[in-house]
């Protein structure tokens, strides 16, 4: 072959392999995320990532379970089935990109007594890729916890506590103080209370006052000696927190306490989302978002405790009179993890819920439409996943656990920027502060959305545990009187288990 047309066909055999090594490329590449730069939550695989949507086909449902919602018929209805997948090495995104749409195109119900359904419209599973996590309880014998509460309070929010104390070997011990109206428990009360709460899997010990006829706040910073006095030599932390405070996941406060050594004097909390609360009360860890004290600080705050109950009388709340107490008579400043919520923060919360972050801990929860004991349900299936965000196409973006949201205008083609926390809450500002209220706590943040115009919102109203994984149910009550209700519902299971 002569040496000139042998140059050209090796030019062009050059040229073909680049050609064919950038189709590999665009076939393999990882979808784009928004938040902790991270490996991708989403790998290759069918019916997930491409260009192309994948089809929807006929198939027959069980509905029965729709006649419990408080909706009115004719409504909208959609359903998808998600797979987990746990794979080893990813690490929990904040958003993640799947070129597909997240529901077939939705179908009207008219109210009916059969039991099943043909959808016209059903798309096939979705496999989802999540970190591994752990499929039995963690052991958190580590950790003691301590609440000063009402029986009826108790009562009240002992489902919530089992979601994350039960058989993971966590101690609790709860003061039962007085209500303000009403008369006070019997021994025989307290103790059926307490008999129900350990059948139920958690190690609980419900006590009396110390002192007869104490305070609420004076039984809550109380909740040191008693805890102490109780320390077994697992015991290495002593948590105190509200009858309303809620920790999603146990994994991620062990995660959190191991970057301490609790021989060191240690308090770590997390303060109020509103600087004007901070300004008011000080630098102090909120006792509504978990106050954590190594074993050495409340080795010293016990030795103390005489001294600091004497002296800490005009406190106005537990959380404060630990805070004296910590600053009066040691040299440990609060160590401040963002992810322990206080909740200070009033109105619509969905700027929290769709932020794509994790917390560790939420607090207020029985002051709004906020069941945080059916939104974990998630996490039973994969793990760490509450509040993780998917976005669907160009226009629908899936807070796991909390709302479905499409942007009918197109904000993600016209750069928003969802790093950044949506201001649905009602801030309250400081004059002369250049903090204008929660920059501290949610920065970076960026301007609400009107509702039903630029943000279409499906918000969780339904969530159960099946034989195969949970059930969500997100709905829209149309934009106005009139319209028809929208059901979004999505049914996840782990890989491998029945469908």
């Amino acid at each position: 072959m002569p040496p000139r047309r042998s140059i050209v066909v090796f030019a062009c055999l050059v040229l073909l392999s680049t050609v064919i090594l950038s189709i590999y490329r665009v076939g393999k590449a990882k979808p784009e995320l928004l938040g902790k730069l991270v490996p991708s939550t989403l790998t290759h695989v069918q019916h997930v990532q491409g260009v192309k949507d994948t089809p929807s086909q006929p198939c027959h449902k069980d509905i029965t379970w729709l006649a419990k919602l408080d909706i009115q018929y004719p409504i909208k209805y959609a359903e998808r089935e998600i797979i987990v997948r746990p794979k080893p090495g990813l690490e929990r995104t904040s958003l993640t990109k799947i070129n597909e749409t997240l529901f077939a195109q939705s179908q009207e119900l008219i109210a009916s007594k059969d039991s099943y359904l043909e959808l016209q419209n059903c798309k096939p599973p979705l496999v989802l890729d999540v970190p591994v996590f752990p499929t039995a309880p963690v052991n958190a014998s580590t950790m003691m916890f301590g609440m000063a509460t009402t029986l009826e309070r108790l009562d009240d929010s002992r489902h919530h506590i089992a979601r994350w104390l039960a058989h993971n070997k966590a101690k609790m011990f709860v003061i039962i103080i007085k209500p303000d109206e009403g008369t006070e428990a019997s021994d025989e009360q307290i103790a059926v209370k307490q008999g129900v709460m350990r059948d139920q899997g958690m190690d609980i010990t419900l006590v009396r006052p110390l002192t007869k006829g104490e305070l609420y706040t004076e039984s809550y910073f109380s909740l040191i000696r008693v805890m102490y006095t109780h320390r077994t030599n697992a015991s290495s932390w002593f948590v105190l927190m509200d009858d309303d405070t809620f920790f999603p996941s146990m994994q991620a406060l062990l995660a959190m306490l191991g970057k301490y050594d609790s021989k060191e004097q240690y308090w770590i909390g997390g303060v109020s989302e509103q600087w004007w609360s901070v300004g008011r009360y000080g630098w102090m860890g909120f006792g509504g978002a978990g106050i954590f004290l190594s074993q050495a600080l409340a080795a010293v705050l016990d030795a103390e405790y005489d001294i600091c109950i004497t002296e800490m009388h005009k406190a106005a709340g537990g959380d404060e009179r630990v805070m004296r107490c910590v600053y009066k008579h040691t040299e440990t400043k609060l160590t401040y993890e963002t992810g322990l919520h206080q909740m200070d923060i009033y109105g619509d919360l969905s700027g929290v819920y769709e932020s794509g972050r994790f917390p560790l801990s939420l607090h207020h929860w029985k002051g709004g439409d906020y069941p945080v004991d059916l939104m974990s349900l998630i996490s039973d299936i994969c793990g760490d996943c509450l509040f993780q965000r998917w976005q669907f196409g160009v226009d629908t973006v899936l807070s796991n656990g909390y709302s479905v949201v499409q942007y009918p205008e197109g904000e993600y083609a016209n750069g928003l920027d969802f790093r950044k926390a949506e201001e649905t809450w009602n801030s309250v500002t400081i004059e002369a502060s250049v903090n204008p209220g929660t920059w501290h706590s949610m920065a970076p943040s960026r301007p609400r959305l009107e509702l039903d115009k630029q943000k279409i919102q499906y918000r969780l109203v339904e969530s159960a545990s099946m034989e195969s994984g949970v059930r969500q149910t997100y709905v829209h009550n149309g934009k106005e009187d009139g319209d028809a209700a929208t059901v979004l519902v999505l049914y996840w299971r782990r890989e491998n288990s029945t469908a």
